[in-house]
């Protein structure tokens, strides 16, 4: 598995080249007491992934079903880019590589056609307008290697968290196919403990951008490759490993297990996942199997405006939403808590 830190190995340890980065300076002990809702402990089968994430990162893991030619296309528009970026740079170096030496033998001492003596000449005239044409090449190639050249190197051959080229080889294009998202800066707020009672702040930080990440209406219109933003990068070292643990049926993993799965790490339970999303994606399941996918996305519409009033979801709200949802439920024919239970498992959503 392409370890990201140096723990322990894994069946996967040798699966994929290793990427890696400094271990924690402390690993956790798993606690014997239960972890707040909606979080609970991660799949025990998903151990030897879980060995190679970061534990300062959250994850998100879902599977994207958009049909495998689609995605070859998408994946096709940054390959030609990248490969134009670095037609550019070889143009330029075989264009600009001679002068650049030139310049330099003749700082050196060495006089050649691009020495030029300033007393010689005008200096508005002819000394200005040469440095303005010397300053504007060395401004252009350096924002090229800066800032553009950086693009194809890690498209081609990033190494920290893998890179789209090695997904691809590794993975190829399928119709179903693991993606995996990995937190970004706004993860500063998950240092503190996020099972912990005095970071509740955190700990609905991370529901909340996991909720934004995993929307059902997001995962219908976009394939994985387009989930890259702000908040999210996507971790194609990771998304290699779940999809050889898939196809090697390691612990008996499956695509379902990877359907959908919100991961964070504690420092007293370990690796916790976020239950309420899994329950939503089966409930989703349940009314689709029905031909009443259209009623599930009403019932989100309806808790997503309550979620983000000003006020917050509080306890009087949830139970006015709870009876419009009923009600909106039984208008088609649907007892909303018997079919919540009879497909989810539960009698209601974790930690609500």
């Amino acid at each position: 598995m392409a370890k990201q830190r140096k723990l322990a190995k894994s069946p996967l340890a040798n699966s994929t080249p290793a990427t890696t980065s400094k271990p924690s300076k402390k690993r956790s002990n798993v606690s014997s007491g239960k972890p707040p809702a909606p979080l609970q402990p991660a799949p025990a089968e998903l151990k030897p992934l879980l060995a190679t994430l970061e534990e300062k990162h959250a994850y998100v893991f879902h599977v994207d079903a958009h049909p495998a030619a689609f995605k070859r296309k998408i994946f096709a528009v940054p390959v030609l880019m990248n490969l134009a970026i670095v037609a550019l740079f070889c143009w330029r170096v075989y264009v600009m590589g001679y002068w650049y030496l030139q310049l330099v033998g003749s700082t050196l001492g060495y006089p050649n056609e691009t020495t030029m003596v300033a007393a010689d000449h005008d200096f508005w005239e002819e000394v200005m307008p040469e440095i303005a044409r010397r300053s504007g090449h060395f401004l252009f190639d350096t924002c090229l290697v800066v800032f553009v050249w950086p693009w194809p190197v890690e498209f081609f051959l990033g190494t920290r968290h893998g890179n789209p080229v090695n997904w691809r080889w590794n993975v190829g294009f399928r119709n179903d196919e693991v993606v995996v998202r990995r937190s970004r800066r706004w993860d500063a707020a998950l240092k503190t403990d996020v099972a912990s009672k005095a970071n509740e702040s955190g700990r609905d930080l991370l529901v909340a951008h996991a909720a934004m990440a995993t929307m059902p209406e997001y995962l219908r219109d976009k394939t994985g490759y387009l989930m890259m933003n702000k908040t999210w990068d996507l971790d194609w070292g990771v998304m290699v490993d779940a999809t050889k643990m898939v196809d090697r049926k390691m612990a008996g993993v499956t695509l379902d297990t990877f359907r959908l799965l919100a991961l964070v790490h504690s420092e007293e339970f370990g690796w916790l996942a976020d239950e309420r999303r899994r329950q939503i994606f089966l409930f989703r399941d349940a009314l689709s199997a029905l031909g009443k996918e259209d009623l599930f996305f009403r019932w989100i519409e309806l808790v997503q405006f309550e979620v983000s009033r000003p006020e917050g979801f509080t306890a009087e709200r949830q139970e006015v939403v709870a009876q419009e949802v009923r009600d909106l439920f039984s208008k088609q024919n649907i007892n909303f808590d018997e079919f919540w239970k009879e497909s989810v498992g539960s009698d209601g959503i974790a930690g609500m």
